[in-house]
């Protein structure tokens, strides 16, 4: 199981890493540590990706299914608490997108996270992909 985290500022633009592995644009997150709770998990990889501390709780936003990986992702919709937005060891680059923007940096599969926290439904989305494109 796997978190991200999607950081919202108060223009409404959500904070997207670029992970330095692929490329690729995504929100903060990874997976789970053994023993981790799940808010925990979620602060803990937003600030090692970002350098940004979110406060909790922080609200699901969407439940997403990797038909090939197999691996299911919480997403959240997340305040920046304390902390200014720096790379790592993991992140490449980072900006604050709009909408539009998290559409053409990031594939289907993701981007679909963002706009589902940015948009906030409730009851949270819940979603399948294979990695790339929504199925």
């Amino acid at each position: 199981m796997s978190v991200a985290g999607v950081v919202v500022d108060d223009q409404g633009r959500a904070l997207l890493i670029q992970r330095r592995d692929n490329g690729h644009w995504e929100p903060p997150g990874g997976i789970l540590e053994p023993e981790e709770a799940i808010p925990d998990a979620l602060q803990r990889e937003v600030l090692e990706e970002t350098g940004v501390k979110i406060t909790l709780p922080a609200t699901l936003t969407g439940v997403y299914k990797n038909m090939t990986g197999l691996i299911v992702s919480l997403v959240f919709r997340c305040e920046a608490a304390d902390g200014m937005p720096t790379t790592g060891s993991e992140t490449r680059a980072l900006r604050w997108a709009t909408r539009e923007e998290v559409s053409e940096l990031a594939d289907e599969a993701y981007a679909i996270r963002v706009i589902d926290a940015l948009d906030a439904a409730s009851p949270p989305a819940i979603r399948a992909h294979d990695g790339v494109k929504l199925v």
